[in-house]
């Protein structure tokens, strides 16, 4: 069975930097997907981290997606609706529109974060 990923903002730099956080299950389940995307709230949210100073990368967010082969995924107003419109779990504007995106586009999320179980999306949870 095809198995498509949307990768949490943290996974993608875990990979990137070949984190040991990163487990051998979730470094497995990349390795083999059929598809691995990548979101544009991702790219967002990576911006905003680096002009506040949170988060240094050595290469551009882009130039790392790209470079791993992984997919960009848009962000349409279907993605958006569907996120405003999603039970109050999860605060992070950006986690919520992960969540939408799975569940619009048939993905399964990989995240650290356990808070994405409490929504109707597949999860791998790298823990």
């Amino acid at each position: 069975m095809p198995r498509s990923l949307l990768l949490d903002t943290h996974v993608v730099l875990w990979w990137r930097g070949d984190d040991r956080r990163l487990t051998r299950r979730a470094r497995s389940a990349i390795a083999s997907a059929d598809a691995v995307f990548v979101s544009a709230a991702s790219a967002w949210e990576i911006g905003i981290k680096l002009a506040l100073g949170k988060v240094r990368l050595p290469e551009a967010f882009s130039a790392g997606v790209d470079a791993s082969g992984f997919a960009r995924l848009p962000m349409t107003f279907e993605h958006a609706a569907a996120a405003a419109a999603l039970p109050p779990h999860h605060r992070d504007p950006f986690d919520r529109m992960l969540i939408a995106q799975a569940q619009l586009e048939g993905l399964e999320v990989v995240s650290a974060d356990a808070v994405f179980g409490r929504y109707d999306v597949p999860l791998e949870l790298v823990r």
